[in-house]
Formats: structure tokens, C-alpha cells, sequence
């Protein structure tokens, strides 16, 4: 998906922002040695972020 499809598109937008946002979070998880949390959380999060793009390219309405 192209960027300029993403920044037109409030859906992807915000799933990319909460993204790089739980990205950070789970470095500093990581920091404090809190592993388990912190890969659990990142592979919820990108979840989320391959749903909303899947549902945005949906091949029927």
C-alpha cells in the first residue's frame, strides 16, 4: 500500500500511528525486562494493523 493511500484514509492512519506507538511501548517494556508482555502486546498490535489494511482491500463489499 502506497503512502499517500494511508494519509487519505483516517482508518490507516490512526492504525499506523497506534502502531509506531506500541512499538515504543514494548521497547521500554523490553527495557524492563518485561519480555513476555512486550511480545505479546507487539503481535496483538500488528494484528490489528493487518486487519484494518486486509478489510481496506477487500476484493467484495
Amino acid at each position: 500500500m502506497k503512502l499517500d493511500q494511508i494519509e487519505n484514509n483516517a482508518i490507516l492512519k490512526l492504525t499506523v500511528d497506534f502502531s509506531l506507538q506500541i512499538i515504543d511501548y514494548c521497547e521500554k517494556l523490553e527495557v524492563d525486562r518485561k519480555y513476555i508482555l512486550a511480545r505479546q502486546l507487539l503481535k496483538s498490535e500488528t494484528s490489528i494493523g493487518a486487519n484494518s489494511f486486509e478489510a481496506q482491500n477487500c476484493e467484495q463489499r
